[in-house]
């Protein structure tokens, strides 16, 4: 059976998912706590009859207290409870299509090289579909990378990660993320979740996303950019390559730091220039 209830929303309207709902009793102990849903819907277990404290939290969203009187059927009910945003949080883009600007974004990926140093391979050909919700965390992203757009500075090495012993560009030309979800995590900072097919294998990798705000460009266009870092291991995606190893340490680490600039226009398809 239900207990205490609330409808968690923000000022506009739209449902808040992952909000948290805590419940004290007078002396100040929790006797509840539970999270809101993909509709901002949270109720808590039945509690025993009485007069509690209720305190909602959400990320990016300041907090907010109520006072909350239980029946003696164990339920009550806060009704709809507006969130709203945290000083200084940044506007979120426009709802709609943005496309990504391939010469404005571009992924590195930072590898540790015979354990005392690191190699960067730059990814310059980008381009994908955003498309912001409202909520925000209705928002899904498409992007496609091509693989032998790498390049690390030392032509020889690139040729060597573009192989076969490493991504084999030619079987597995393009390497793409599809998202499945998007949680705030503070004023500006987000968790994107989605699924990355890269060297013929599908995982699922989180992404933490900082968003750097939207506006107008020089071009007549309307901008929003985006800063997204991950650690990929790469032998998750079946690239195991060792066979250079110098006092028992592998050339290229196993672990990828992966860093992501994207600057999207606002529309379905990017302007002639």
């Amino acid at each position: 059976m239900s207990g205490l209830q609330a409808q968690i929303q923000t000022a506009e309207g739209w449902a808040v998912e992952g909000a948290v709902l805590t419940v004290t009793d007078m002396t100040g102990q929790q006797v509840a706590r539970a999270v809101s849903d993909a509709k901002g819907a949270v109720d808590t277990p039945s509690l025993p009859t009485g007069v509690y404290t209720a305190v909602l939290t959400a990320a990016g969203y300041n907090p907010v207290a109520r006072t909350a009187q239980i029946g003696s059927d164990g339920t009550g009910s806060l009704g709809e409870i507006p969130l709203t945003p945290v000083a200084g949080s940044i506007e979120p883009p426009p709802p709609g299509p943005w496309t990504i600007d391939p010469m404005h974004s571009s992924v590195v990926a930072t590898a540790r090289h015979l354990g005392i140093s690191s190699i960067k391979a730059r990814f310059s050909d980008v381009n994908g579909r955003i498309n912001i919700g409202r909520p925000v965390e209705q928002s899904s992203v498409r992007a496609e990378i091509k693989a032998a757009s790498l390049d690390s500075g030392i032509k020889m090495r690139d040729d060597h990660l573009r192989s076969p012993d490493f991504l084999d560009v030619e079987t597995y030309p393009t390497i793409t993320f599809e998202s499945r979800a998007l949680h705030q995590r503070g004023a500006d900072r987000w968790q994107l979740s989605g699924d990355l097919t890269l060297h013929g294998e599908r995982r699922e990798v989180d992404l933490d996303v900082t968003y750097g705000g939207w506006g107008p460009d020089p071009w007549g266009g309307v901008r929003a950019a985006f800063h997204a870092e991950a650690q990929l291991h790469r032998n998750d995606f079946a690239i195991n390559y060792n066979a250079m190893v110098r006092a028992g340490v592998a050339a290229i680490g196993t672990t990828v730091k992966i860093e992501i600039e994207i600057q999207a226009l606002q529309g379905e398809t990017l302007p002639q220039m």
